[in-house]
């Protein structure tokens, strides 16, 4: 399922370019997509909130297009409640029915704790990376590249263990938005709860226009920060940024800023 959403306009940039509004609206995994856009501010919540995704996210202005887009994150545990989650880097999918993205879950299903790697490219379901084995804490890093024409190389990396994994892809999205995301799950009847995940990290957050080269994603809160409410409840919450990082907690407690890059 596909829906497109009125949203209020947000803001992202990297270091020396600037970075217009726009609004996040695609997903992950584990199996179908349904999109989601940032809809309305609560009055507890100075930012964005979706249904499906919390973190950070942008749009280019125009006459930028983004090449390349990387984050590294920790992956969180879960709690033993049935649930499901993704973190991950993507570029599109704000007002656009295109998204590149690769990322990792964390899931509490069928009585056990899931960890898994995957990519994806919409509007394919995702495709799990069965070599990489993760383990919650595991430093992951990840990235999205557009190396020339409709040509992309897709990376994951898990830092802990040294494994890694690369794929080049054809995709012809028009690359107008970033993001950095932890995101609620979408089967054939929308989308899932959240797990009861552990407060985490996404830090070394960094972007590329235009096949120029990267520079650090500078976050701005609260016009990038996007806090996911479900039922009328919010779950996720994103801290404010510190540098190009930040923290990102279950509830609607918003956990303080990264107190060190790691």
């Amino acid at each position: 399922m596909k829906l497109r959403m009125k949203v209020l306009p947000i803001a992202l940039s990297l270091a020396g370019l600037t970075i217009a509004a726009a609004a996040p609206a695609a997903v992950a995994s584990p199996i179908l997509q349904a999109r989601r856009a940032p809809t309305a501010r609560l009055a507890t919540w100075p930012g964005l909130t979706s249904s499906n995704w919390s973190g950070y996210g942008g749009a280019a202005a125009k006459g930028i297009k983004f090449t390349y887009a990387t984050a590294t994150w920790i992956v969180p545990s879960v709690k033993p409640i049935t649930g499901y989650s993704s973190a991950w880097v993507g570029i599109d999918g704000f007002s656009n029915s295109h998204l590149i993205q690769t990322g990792t879950e964390s899931d509490f299903v069928n009585g056990k704790a899931v960890y898994r790697a995957w990519w994806e490219i919409l509007p394919a379901s995702e495709t799990i990376i069965p070599s990489l084995k993760i383990k919650p804490g595991d430093t992951m890093a990840a990235s999205v590249q557009n190396t020339a024409g409709n040509k992309w190389t897709i990376a994951i990396a898990d830092e802990t263990t040294g494994q890694i994994f690369t794929i080049d892809k054809t995709y012809k999205g028009p690359g107008t938005s970033a993001e950095f995301v932890l995101e609620a799950p979408s089967n054939s009847k929308g989308t899932l709860p959240l797990a009861h995940y552990k407060e985490t990290q996404f830090y070394n957050l960094a972007l590329g226009a235009n096949f120029g080269s990267p520079g650090p994603a500078v976050l701005s809160f609260p016009d990038n920060a996007i806090a996911m409410v479900q039922n009328g409840k919010q779950v996720s919450t994103p801290s404010k940024p510190s540098g190009n990082s930040f923290s990102i907690a279950y509830g609607k407690k918003q956990p303080p800023a990264p107190a060190t890059v790691r």
